[in-house]
C-alpha cells in the first residue's frame, strides 16, 4: 500500500478517535461502594472518592438549633426513604450552613452506617447536574446532592437546568436524590436579574412566582442569622469542652470578645479561628474525641 494512502488512514483514525472522545458519554449509573462522600467532576463525569470528610460534630453547632433541628429530620426522612424536601440553607455568612449539611450526613451515617450519599458539585458545574441525576437514578443509593455558595451572576444561564431539576422535568426527581444548596443571599438572584425575568414574561402577573424566585423551587427554606454575643461566647466554651482545652473562662472570655470586636463579626466561623488561636498558643492540638 503506497505510504500516502497508509498516512492518510492513519490520519482519519486519530481523527475519528477524537471525534469519540468528544462526543457524549453514555449514562452509566457511577459507582458509590468506594465511600459515603465524593466530589462531581463535571468534565470527566467522575466522582472522586472523599474517604474522610471534615465535619463539626452536631452537638457543636450552638446558636442554630431550630435549624439544625429542621435538617437533620428531613435527612434522616430521605436516608430512610420516606419523603423529603430540597433545602436552601441561606443567611449570614460563618453562621455553619455548609458545616451543618456535613455534620447531618455524618449524624445519619452514624446511626446507620452507609444509608446515605453526600456528593458535592461545583458551583460552576451546575449546568451538569441533569447528567449527574441521570446517572445517579439506578444506584441504589439514596444520594444527597450538595453546593455550597450557591448564587448567580446576570448573564448566567446555568440557573434554568437547576429549576427543571428541582421540579423533576418530565420524569420527576428521582426518589434516591435530594438536592441542598447553601446561599448568601435568600433568592440566589440579584434583584436586576429577578427584574428582567419579571419583564421578559409573557404575562408578569402570572409568572412572578414562576420566574422570579428560583428559591421557591425549594421545599425547605432554613434562614441563619448573625449571631449575638452570649451564642458566640457559647459556641467557644462548647470547643473549650470538646477538645479539653486548659483554660479558665476568665482568661479566654475576655480574649474571645476583644477576637470577635478586632474582626467586627461575630459567628460560628470567627469562634472556630479563634479556638484554632487559643489551642496553638495552648501548645494543645485540637483533635477529635
Amino acid at each position: 500500500m503506497p505510504q500516502k494512502t497508509n498516512d492518510m488512514l492513519s490520519l482519519l483514525t486519530r481523527i475519528a478517535e477524537a471525534v469519540e472522545r468528544l462526543g457524549p458519554r453514555p449514562d452509566t449509573p457511577l459507582r458509590l461502594d468506594d465511600a459515603d462522600a465524593f466530589v462531581w467532576h463535571a468534565a470527566q463525569a467522575h466522582l472522586q472518592p472523599v474517604t474522610r470528610v471534615s465535619h463539626v460534630p452536631l452537638e457543636l453547632l450552638c446558636g442554630i438549633a431550630h435549624v439544625r433541628d429542621q435538617l437533620l429530620d428531613n435527612t434522616k426522612r430521605f436516608a430512610s426513604r420516606l419523603p423529603a424536601n430540597n433545602v436552601l440553607l441561606w443567611g449570614a455568612r460563618g453562621m455553619g450552613k455548609s458545616s451543618l449539611v456535613k455534620a447531618a450526613h455524618a449524624a445519619v451515617n452514624r446511626e446507620t452506617p452507609n444509608s446515605l450519599t453526600l456528593i458535592e458539585i461545583h458551583r460552576e458545574d451546575i449546568d451538569s447536574l441533569p447528567d449527574l441525576m441521570a446517572r445517579l437514578r439506578d444506584t441504589g443509593r439514596q444520594c444527597l446532592i450538595f453546593c455550597d455558595d450557591l448564587s448567580f451572576d446576570n448573564d448566567d444561564t446555568s440557573y434554568k437546568s437547576l429549576k427543571a431539576v428541582l421540579e423533576g422535568g418530565i420524569e420527576g426527581r428521582p426518589d434516591n436524590i435530594l438536592f441542598y444548596a447553601t446561599s448568601n443571599r435568600r433568592h440566589l438572584m440579584p434583584r436586576d436579574m429577578m427584574e428582567n425575568e419579571r419583564s421578559t414574561a409573557i404575562n408578569p402577573s402570572e409568572a412572578v412566582e414562576e420566574k422570579v424566585s428560583l428559591s421557591d423551587r425549594f421545599g425547605l427554606w432554613l434562614g441563619f442569622h448573625a449571631c449575638a454575643q452570649q451564642d458566640y461566647l457559647d459556641m467557644i466554651s462548647g470547643y473549650i469542652r470538646y477538645f479539653d482545652l486548659p483554660v479558665d473562662e476568665s482568661q479566654w472570655r475576655a480574649e474571645a470578645i476583644e477576637w470577635s470586636a478586632t474582626r467586627g463579626a461575630r459567628s460560628g466561623r470567627v469562634a472556630w479561628q479563634f479556638i484554632q488561636d487559643l489551642a496553638g498558643r495552648l501548645g494543645h492540638p485540637l483533635t477529635e474525641r
